[in-house]
């Protein structure tokens, strides 16, 4: 006999013959599940029935699972969470959810939950309170607790359920950086109890587990020991002392006040449970929280830029063989693209595959899965695979007449609807589009050194490029999981445009006589991940000095920056630049002799961080006047992501929106009569 639970609109429920209740969320109008107020009312409806069914012996089993492709649950609705704007408004949301979980976890017939996708934060949190977890091995499930990434901690009492299930060791790291792991990851931590091949398995081995009553064990007695002191504070000690070498508590205050959590309570459930909302809930309200969660939307507005439904690009071709384009070759490969590249010289080429070979090994788990991508990137000297191309992108040096002749030879043998685009990093689209015989279909495609790691390409669209090529441009980035940003084709562009003038203020302060370990410190202090004179030498000063000519600012004769090119010193890939650079860092020479390195006052980092990032902002506002992006959070977006300005700001032009508005509330309040009576008394 089957039941069914009626007007649900998020959800689908169904007893079935051998009396297992079946929960499948398939939450209505969107792509992927999340938890908000709609999905959470009826779940609670099924909870509450499934307790009384339960009673009644009508159910033996409750198993959860999710009617989308794309995953499980990716987690709480975040724009819910901005709704919230007072520690007590948390308060009453989280109670809700943490009682709802709790009632899942008590009843008394099996709770099943199977997984296939992403199974994300809140999400996780629901999977972790239910009894048995299976899930796919399948490569797009992930599982994790990725809250600190939007300056909070797990909230559902995900913090407790994590640690009970994997114990300390293996849960505080994941949940401090937010990892989200591959399944056969969370299978050996516990967070998982079985896998299963793929999707098609799943559903079996939920009945399977529902029928024979599964639960999970938990983890042995030795790793529930370590939450217990003193090796509870042991632990926390050194956890505290390696979040604190990677990010700055003032900056990121979530992952530490987890440490605090762990370091108080750990050691007993009930009370770690009680206080995890007391922790959560003024980390939400939180400026830090509000911005990071900004960041989040902007990378949204991002991907969605790409059209719905695109088709992935199977097959790329790259012409130029130096480091740029033997990255941007492999990141397609390791996109699961086909990928040939086409230089003059054959060593140029055997070198190439080299490179990508070695980032091969480091991004892919197994010699099997790099052995794969090895056989998908060819040398291809002759430009053989062109006419198979979806996409075809140039990487050669920056001279126009070059680059002019190379894709005007290439066009001729595309296809008609492949992408043809330049990595140009300065001239403009029109100008090398002239010789084409459609110059509507080129665009720029912008990668940002090292490819790999930068998350933001700039589709530069010309005067004359055609929109649809412009999309089809965003829906190859989107597929290779870079983030697109839709630019005039302008001097720069954005984020070179951007940086020129916070990195040349910075040298103009260094030829004046400003220590660059200040300027460096001051930038880091304020939250960019490193500092300007650092940055250029990373970059390469010759590079830096060919931006400075692009941007129309070339920098004087007599800089130290111009003499440093002079004389072959380009910064890091030569060993000496500002910096002196040993194995790979820069070597902190402050203090001539060997003394100590100064320390500089807190203030006056403070003050010199914002004169700094002050000429970088005052060319945000030029840009989006000038409509080189579509809008302020086009530029914020594109900042924050192509050159790491600190996303705990929320970006450029709201930092400086966000203290203009402080400045002026500030200005209100000293005059207001209460406050200068206050002051006289």
């Amino acid at each position: 006999m089957t039941a069914t639970l009626e007007d649900l609109t998020h959800w689908r429920f169904e007893i079935d013959f051998e009396n297992i209740a079946w929960a499948i969320i398939d939450q209505e109008g969107k792509s992927a599940n999340t938890l908000g107020t709609e999905s959470m009312t009826e779940l609670e409806r099924i909870v509450s029935y499934a307790e009384q069914a339960a009673r009644d012996k009508q159910i033996r089993a409750l198993v959860f699972m999710s009617g989308k492709e794309s995953g499980f649950i990716a987690g709480a609705d975040i724009n819910e969470f901005d709704k919230l704007t007072r520690e007590k408004d948390v308060e009453d949301v989280v109670r809700q959810g943490t009682s709802l979980f709790n009632r899942i976890e008590a009843l008394n017939i099996p709770v099943i939950v199977g997984i296939h996708g992403f199974c994300l934060g809140g999400g996780l949190e629901f999977a972790m309170a239910c009894h048995y977890r299976i899930a796919t091995r399948a490569d797009g499930t992930r599982l994790g607790l990725p809250e600190v990434k939007l300056g909070i901690i797990p909230g559902l009492n995900g913090t407790v359920r994590m640690i009970d299930l994997a114990g300390p060791v293996a849960a505080m790291p994941a949940m401090l950086a937010g990892k989200a792991l591959r399944p056969s990851a969370a299978r050996a931590m516990g967070i998982v109890d079985q896998l299963v091949q793929g999707p098609h398995e799943l559903r079996w081995a939920c009945r399977k587990a529902a029928l024979r009553g599964y639960r999970s064990k938990g983890p042995p007695f030795w790793k529930r020991m370590m939450s217990q002191p003193p090796v509870r504070g042991v632990l926390a000690s050194q956890m505290r002392k390696q979040t604190a070498a990677k990010v700055r508590q003032d900056h990121y205050p979530a992952p530490f006040k987890l440490i605090e959590l762990f370091e108080r309570f750990g050691g007993d459930k009930r009370k770690m449970a009680m206080a995890e909302l007391r922790y959560f809930a003024p980390l939400l309200v939180s400026e830090t929280s509000r911005n990071l969660r900004r960041v989040f939307h902007l990378s949204e507005m991002l991907k969605a830029e790409a059209p719905k439904g695109a088709a992935k690009p199977r097959r790329v071709h790259v012409i130029g063989a130096g480091t740029m384009g033997a990255d941007i070759a492999a990141v397609c490969v390791i996109a699961g693209m086909e990928v040939s590249i086409q230089d003059v010289s054959s060593e140029a080429i055997d070198k190439a595959l080299a490179q990508a070979k070695k980032l091969f090994k480091k991004r892919l788990r197994s010699k099997l899965e790099v052995d794969a991508a090895v056989a998908r990137l060819h040398g291809d000297a002759r430009g053989a695979n062109v006419p198979r191309a979806d996409v075809v992108i140039e990487a050669i040096v920056e001279k126009l007449d070059i680059k002019q002749t190379v894709l005007a030879a290439v066009e001729a043998n595309m296809k008609p609807d492949a992408i043809l685009a330049t990595n140009t990093s300065s001239l403009p689209i029109e100008n090398i589009a002239e010789p084409l015989a459609d110059p509507t279909r080129l665009i720029g495609i912008h990668f940002f050194n090292p490819v790999d790691k930068m998350p933001l390409v700039e589709i530069v669209a010309g005067p004359d490029s055609r929109e649809d090529v412009v999309r089809n441009g965003c829906a190859f980035v989107t597929a290779i999981s870079k983030f697109p940003l839709i630019t005039k084709s302008t001097p720069g562009f954005l984020v070179n445009r951007v940086l020129g003038p916070y990195m040349f203020d910075a040298m103009t302060r260094l030829d004046s006589g400003e220590s660059k370990e200040k300027i460096d410190a001051a930038a880091r202090k304020f939250g960019m991940p490193m500092g300007p004179i650092e940055l250029a030498d990373t970059v390469g000063l010759d590079i830096c000095l060919h931006v400075a000519e692009v941007l129309g600012k070339p920098a004087p004769a007599d800089s130290k920056l111009a003499k440093l090119v002079t004389a072959g010193n380009l910064g890091k890939k030569s060993g000496t630049g500002y910096y002196e650079w040993v194995d790979g860092k820069p070597k902190n020479d402050a203090s001539e002799g060997g003394g100590e390195k100064p320390e500089y006052t807190n203030a006056e980092l403070d003050r010199l961080g914002k004169e700094l990032i002050a000429p970088m902002i005052d060319e945000c506002e030029a840009c989006l006047r000038e409509g080189v992006v579509e809008d302020a959070d086009h530029v914020d977006a594109g900042v924050i992501f192509g050159t790491g300005f600190a996303p705990f700001r929320g970006g450029p032009l709201h930092y400086r929106a966000s203290q203009n508005k402080a400045d002026m509330t500030g200005a209100h309040q000293a005059s207001s009569p209460e406050v200068t009576s206050a002051a006289a008394e």
